[in-house]
């Protein structure tokens, strides 16, 4: 709001309004009696009431009080019985509860309107009002029969009436069982689906403005009205109570059982778009997994939704939620031009040139009720922006920084972060992905980029499968591009399969053929990346070296010996004797590398690995002499870059196998 405004003025009237009406209030629980009576006070009988216009009207009698003020029941009907017309803001309605034949007091300021052609006087500003329970008769209704449930009548009072566009006969407004809505909670429990015949207030008017909607009805949550929306993107959330859930006791230790075990307890999400441009996110309904996220983006992103029965949740704004306007920024400005609050909605007035917006409401569903009802039938709307797909190659020259992009690619290798101060379930996975623009590129390092995937994103059953069997092709959706790094946070989605709408913004998509190449190690290898190492064996770090027996059956590593003959080995496993261990190793390498011929290069030997397989056997056939490995030429090894120090010049690497 601009400082010194009309806006800014209102909104502090109106929150001086709100606290002066909840102190009022709080101040009358309280004392647990009526305030004070004094000159001005408008007491009135209630004697029918009916909806129109979101505000509740009550056709009232004004009464005079007897004399014993309070302490007294004597309610009398003056000598010329005026009937008045009350209108009642929707909160106060909601804080009176109040039906046919009960008892309101009216406190100042309220004034009265005098119409012209009516006879009826109006009595506006009720905000200090408090119903009355006159003795022992309402005490006893309330333990005899509850709550009330009564039912309302809503007046849906047309444009085309309002603006006298209809017939003269068509002026009346209309009443139906079906407006007639119960104030009890019983009922609103017992409305679960959106459909028109079942969902009574399906019936009324269908707005497209979801600011509109939560300014008119409230935090709370509505339930007269629906509200149109575009679905621009369907995501999962980690539930509230963590990012992940827990890990069992036995702690897994690589990336492919982090992300099997920690893909539950999370949330189905819509980002959703007006016609005005304005965004929210729909929390819908928690998902033992992420499982089917995929067909649901296919079914229902760019469609056409409804919206009844939502809440609040939150009001964000850019500075508390960077990831989710990141989201939104990068649909932002729309497609098509959108309306604008306050001006005629014709043709001409409607335009794109508009501030990107500051902030956004997360609603979620009311318990219990199914809110949400997707036109799957209908056409993409011409709102819907599909992710624009890039290159790896143009990713990595984007000079701007927290920016969302979507690119295919395929992924070689992943692995768990290794910080062992951050909890296994909240560490990250590095996905090592590489695509066409990189691989058929000459002069382009690197030709295999890093993604890291945060414990905030969460990855489908399908996908989680995918990754721990083979390399293929995988689609990042709406990745974090952020200080140099490709980042997979919250709101972030893999897919195996490209979606059917997605724009290709002039990258070169082609697929990849042949071999996958790897970057050589060079003097531009960076930490946390895989390359290639081709060398010569220049020593062994005896110092780190050791050896340990394992199970053939299980592989387990911590082996006993048999109690009945010293001899033997025994697995707890298996419960059984190990005959033939298998024998693991961890080794520490020097090589001397011509790419890098000033650094010293020191390469951890893996079981199994080519490098191991060809010194166990250079050992064994010299009875386990260092020298035998000496001087012998290894490669093309893939390897992973743990550290790259400048003092002393040393490269510290890892062979892996590639998915």
């Amino acid at each position: 709001l601009c400082r010194g405004g009309l806006a800014e003025r209102l909104c502090r009237l109106q929150n001086r309004e709100r606290s002066a009406i909840n102190f009022w209030r709080h101040q009358c629980i309280s004392e647990a009696e009526i305030p004070p009576d004094k000159s001005g006070v408008l007491i009135v009988k209630i004697l029918e009431v009916f909806e129109e216009c979101t505000m509740q009207v009550a056709i009232c009698q004004q009464l005079e009080q007897s004399p014993a003020a309070i302490a007294s029941k004597d309610v009398v009907t003056s000598t010329v019985e005026p009937i008045l017309k009350v209108l009642f803001a929707r909160e106060t309605a909601a804080h009176l509860k109040s039906g046919p034949q009960d008892i309101i007091h009216i406190y100042p300021p309220w004034q009265k309107l005098l119409l012209r052609n009516a006879n009826v006087p109006v009595i506006m500003n009720t905000y200090f009002s408090q119903k009355v329970l006159l003795g022992e008769h309402s005490e006893t209704r309330e333990k005899t029969h509850g709550p009330a449930k009564m039912l309302i009548r809503k007046n849906i009072i047309s444009l085309a009436q309002t603006f006298r566009l209809s017939d003269p006969e068509d002026d009346l407004p209309q009443e139906s069982a079906k407006n007639q809505v119960a104030c009890t909670p019983e009922t609103t429990q017992s409305r679960n689906k959106c459909d028109t015949e079942q969902h009574p207030l399906a019936l009324s008017t269908l707005n497209d403005s979801l600011l509109e909607m939560v300014e008119s009805q409230g935090a709370a949550g509505w339930r007269e009205v629906q509200v149109r929306v575009v679905i621009q993107r369907v995501y999962c959330l980690p539930a509230r109570e963590g990012f992940r859930c827990q890990v069992q006791e036995k702690k897994p230790t690589d990336a492919a059982s982090i992300i099997n075990s920690d893909q539950r307890n999370v949330r189905l999400c819509l980002l959703v778009q007006d016609a005005y441009g304005m965004f929210s996110e729909v929390q819908l309904q928690s998902l033992n997994s992420a499982e089917g996220i995929e067909q649901y983006c296919r079914r229902w992103e760019g469609k056409f939704c409804c919206l009844a029965g939502m809440k609040v949740l939150q009001r964000t704004t850019r500075g508390r939620t960077l990831g989710l306007f990141s989201l939104i920024d990068s649909l932002w400005p729309p497609v098509v031009p959108v309306k604008v609050p306050g001006q005629s909605q014709d043709s001409e007035m409607m335009t794109t040139d508009l501030r990107p917006p500051s902030f956004c409401y997360i609603l979620t569903v009311q318990s219990g009720e199914i809110q949400v009802k997707v036109d799957e039938e209908e056409q993409i709307s011409n709102l819907y922006q599909p992710p624009p797909v890039h290159g790896l190659k143009e990713i990595l020259q984007i000079d701007s920084c927290n920016v969302r992009c979507s690119f295919w690619a395929r992924v070689l290798y992943l692995r768990l972060q290794t910080k062992h101060n951050v909890p296994i379930n909240q560490r990250e996975i590095w996905l090592f992905v590489t695509d066409f623009t990189l691989q058929n590129m000459v002069h382009v390092v690197p030709k295999v980029v890093a993604v890291s995937v945060a414990a905030s994103c969460v990855l489908s059953t399908e996908v989680i499968e995918a990754l721990t069997v083979a390399s293929r092709l995988f689609f990042f959706r709406d990745v974090l591009w952020a200080n140099g790094r490709i980042i997979c946070v919250e709101r972030t989605v893999l897919l195996l399969q490209k979606p059917l709408l997605c724009s290709a913004a002039g990258a070169d998509l082609s697929e990849l053929t042949g071999p996958v190449k790897l970057d050589e190690l060079d003097s531009a290898t960076q930490a946390n990346s895989i390359c290639t190492v081709r060398g010569t064996v220049v020593g062994v770090n005896e110092s780190t070296a050791f050896s340990w027996p394992t199970c053939d059956r299980c592989g387990n590593g911590k082996l006993e010996l048999c109690p009945q003959d010293s001899g033997l080995l025994y697995c707890n496993q298996c419960s059984e004797v190990v005959t033939s261990p298998v024998l693991k190793m961890q080794l520490e390498v020097f090589l001397s590398c011509p790419s890098r011929s000033q650094s010293t290069i020191k390469v951890k030997v893996r079981y199994k690995m080519r490098l191991f397989v060809l010194i166990n056997m250079l050992l064994s056939l010299q009875s386990y002499e260092v020298k035998s490995v000496l001087g012998k030429e290894v490669g093309f090894l893939n390897c992973y870059v743990h550290s790259v120090t400048s003092h002393p010049d040393c490269v510290g690497l890892e062979e892996i196998v590639l998915l």
